[in-house]
């Protein structure tokens, strides 16, 4: 590596945010921005980095991370076992080199490999007792993991009661959306106004940790099976090829594909038949896994901090195809975020035409250089979504000219500013028609008002005849108007009136998502419904309570405080009001969780400093955060608990300037300890 400690450093600091960020984007958001090529080659740079730099390694670098973030939503338990990830082999060599470092390891030939496809779904850890699921766990951050047995138990793949009755077993295995489910869900989705989901990997990650398993139960998700984990009551089998036929015996589904191969040079030949059927299956593969075959070799091997050394992932490269940008748009969303669009030469790749590819923001653009004219290469990130990868220079014609950012909004001529810190510019227009449109679809949203049947053609064709401005006006359509519009019918315009009368008794959390303040989600537009229970209440808070709130941070509160004194904003949940929709939480709602109330960390702001013996950072967070409590990176007057590990810094210091509590390690697990076991006692 040529680069200086002082270059390493900087670019280490900036490809850790850039992974954190698509991190975020791919496990919680389910909407991924790159593809998974790209986000390999983060991950490998930051890796090399770190070899040649070791003393660069930080506690939190994504290089130490297992699995990706755990969603707060959802009731989190530790695994028991850790579900790691696996390390990637891209080519023929590395995977021949794989097999001489677990040679060593073992200190002798390795013998049979089995070879399974890689599903592009979501890892799931199933268990059992006396042959009855019991729970069902995401892989989280592969220590802690999402509960999310409801949803499972609605996934006709994966066995309610086994074969056979066994004392207990964990399983683990991959659930998946079929290619037919997967379109067939994108297509609803569309026609609802709803956007389609990235690729099926997302869209099977948001369905398993949707809160309602009836919706999940309607999605037709499926699931393979691919290792026996703990086992007690039976005797437990000699090789993964004996423990997936005990799994299959029991009644799960175990992929027909794997294959056990007496020799690495098999195993390839296996790798390029799998591949050479890759497009002719129900499901998205990226590849296949390469396990050695006898679990004797497996527990000689052992694993590091992150993978086992005993089994690799072989990736597949990503289809590419080359074509011509002939024009870069400029979309307007809901928030006035201008989002910069490559319209592209038509061209097929992985089986479907390609005409479009987002460019996300003008830094995205500005970093690879695209231009009107360029000839580009792109991929499918997750085979679905068009990402153009590089632009071929040297083909790049003479009057081809850098791409700006227009400095006014394309659908209304307002100002477009870009404010410091931000990557996106937006829209100033206070009546701007695309965000005006945007609004609405979002506003009727499943996560929003859920009005069914109020989707693209139809709110286009409400603001084009003007009968409607805003989301309140849509309280106030008649089913006569309705139906003289195109494509609607008597009969689709009562329908759509009720869909939107009923809307009026969603709970709160629905509203205050609906609304469209920036930066709250689903997650916190909860969070506010529950703390102060109506929205005039919110609407009068200030933005220290709001900030005061569990789980709300200072963009958060700030955002919230922005909306409610504007005007306009103020007199739209007025009109909301008097047309009849509920802005008050239920007592049901109001509840608190019984882990808050129980929790020592409840309404606690905490800051973690230090190395923590025997727990990572993101597990500790995850602990605090599911037992109601919320994790802050900087000390400060409101901060409640400094938890201080080994070589705790400057943090430690400004807590004890400040008069703050100090834990240190053993205290933290005292007090986790007491908080578990209340909350326990108050399950019961």
């Amino acid at each position: 590596m040529t680069a200086t400690r002082r270059e390493a450093e900087a670019r280490a600091a900036e490809l850790r945010e850039r992974i954190g960020h698509h991190r975020r984007k791919y496990y919680l958001d389910d909407a991924p921005e790159i593809s998974d090529a790209e986000y390999d080659a983060l991950e490998r740079e930051l890796r090399a980095i770190e070899e040649a730099f070791p003393d660069l390694v930080t506690p939190d670098s994504p290089s130490l991370r297992v699995g990706g973030e755990t969603s707060a939503a959802l009731p989190r338990l530790r695994h028991r076992a850790p579900l790691l990830s696996l390390d990637n082999a891209f080519s023929i060599d590395e995977l021949r080199a794989w097999e001489e470092r677990l040679r060593r390891a073992v200190s002798r030939l390795v013998g049979s490999y089995v070879v399974e496809p890689k599903i592009d779904g979501l890892s799931i850890s199933v268990w059992y007792r006396e042959g009855r699921l019991e729970r069902a766990l995401t892989r989280g951050d592969g220590v802690v993991g999402e509960d999310v047995t409801a949803n499972v138990r609605a996934i006709e793949a994966v066995p309610a009661r086994l074969a056979r009755p066994i004392r207990f077993l964990e399983a683990r295995g991959e659930i998946f959306f079929p290619r037919e489910s997967f379109q067939a869900l994108n297509a609803a989705r569309i026609e609802a106004g709803a956007p389609p989901f990235a690729n099926p990997r997302n869209a099977a990650s948001g369905t398993v940790r949707l809160l309602d398993a009836k919706v999940s139960a309607s999605r037709r998700l499926s699931a393979f099976f691919y290792l026996l984990g703990e086992l007690d009551g039976e005797a437990a089998p000699s090789s993964q090829t004996a423990g997936l036929a005990m799994l299959e015996g029991l009644g799960f589904p175990v992929n027909p594909l794997n294959r056990t191969c007496p020799s690495l040079d098999d195993t390839i030949v296996r790798i390029d038949e799998i591949q050479s059927m890759r497009h002719q299956l129900d499901y998205e593969i990226d590849g296949v896994v390469v396990k050695a075959d006898e679990l004797e070799v497996q527990r000689a091997a052992g694993m590091t901090s992150k993978f086992p050394r005993w089994a690799i992932a072989f990736k597949y490269p990503p289809e590419q195809a080359e074509t011509v940008v002939r024009e870069i748009l400029v979309n307007v969303g809901r928030t006035g975020a201008l989002t910069p669009v490559a319209e592209l030469t038509p061209v097929v790749l992985a089986g479907t035409t390609v005409s479009r590819a987002s460019l996300h923001n003008e830094d995205e653009v500005a970093r690879k250089d695209v231009r009107v004219g360029d000839t580009v290469v792109i991929e499918k990130a997750g085979e679905i979504i068009p990402q153009i990868t590089r632009v071929l220079i040297e083909r790049r014609p003479p009057d081809a000219v850098p791409f700006a950012m227009p400095r006014s909004c394309p659908a209304c001529g307002a100002d477009a500013v870009r404010e410091e810190g931000e990557v996106a510019s937006r829209c100033t227009g206070a009546v701007c028609p695309a965000k005006r449109r945007e609004s609405l679809l979002h506003f009727a949203s499943r996560p929003g008002m859920d009005i069914q049947g109020l989707g693209d053609a139809l709110v286009d064709q409400l603001l084009d005849k003007r009968l409607v401005s805003d989301v309140a006006d849509l309280y106030g359509l008649r089913a006569e108007a309705l139906a003289e519009l195109d494509r609607m019918g008597r009969k689709s315009a009562a329908n759509v009136v009720h869909e939107i009368d009923a809307s009026k008794q969603r709970p709160l959390r629905h509203l205050i998502y609906a609304l469209g303040i920036r930066h709250v989600g689903e997650r916190a537009a909860k969070v506010l419904a529950e703390s102060f229970g109506s929205l005039e209440v919110l609407g009068s808070a200030s933005i220290e309570a709001i900030e005061a709130t569990r789980e709300i941070g200072p963009k958060t509160a700030l955002a919230v405080r922005t909306f409610f004194e504007q005007v306009g904003n103020r007199d739209l949940v007025q009109r909301l009001a008097e047309a009849g929709v509920r802005t008050e939480a239920s007592a049901e709602e109001r509840q608190v969780t019984p882990v808050a109330e129980a929790s020592v960390f409840s309404g606690k702001t905490v800051v973690l400093t230090g190395t923590l013996p025997g727990r990572t950072r993101p597990e500790a967070k995850s602990l605090v955060e599911s037992l109601g409590g919320r994790v802050s990176g900087s000390v400060s007057a409101k901060t409640d608990i400094v938890v201080a590990g080994d070589d705790a810094g400057s943090k430690l210091d400004k807590a004890r300037e400040l008069g703050i509590r100090i834990v240190g390690p053993s205290e933290f697990d005292e007090l986790l300890a007491a908080s578990i076991n209340r909350r326990a006692g108050t399950h019961e």
